[in-house]
């Protein structure tokens, strides 16, 4: 099965995170998170007021959504969005591809 680029990006919610933090569980998300999806990249920034993450990664099966989701989901309260994206090289050929087409 072919990979897809993903973006990962979540909010989480301010008491259900507040706890993790103070209990250490926060630490462990994290690591999980990081060990189930192996990214390219991570980010964290605030946005709507609201803790959010960011990670680009290569979903192999979508299988994996509900595992990497359901901790974000049940342990923070967090709103979940998983985005295709592409790099430069995949924009490239999807353009010389559509250009093909026509």
């Amino acid at each position: 099965m072919d990979t897809m680029r993903m973006l990962l990006r979540w909010e989480a919610g301010l008491e259900a995170t507040n706890e993790a933090l103070r209990t250490g569980k926060m630490a462990e998300i994290n690591q999980a998170l990081s060990a189930s999806t192996q990214p390219e990249a991570e980010y964290f920034s605030t946005e709507h007021g609201k803790r959010t993450g960011y990670l680009f990664f290569d979903l192999s099966d979508p299988a994996q959504i509900p595992v990497i989701a359901e901790p974000l989901f049940q342990t923070l309260n967090a709103t979940v969005e998983f985005i295709p994206v592409m790099n430069v090289d995949d924009l490239q050929r999807g353009l010389a591809a559509s250009g093909e087409t026509r």
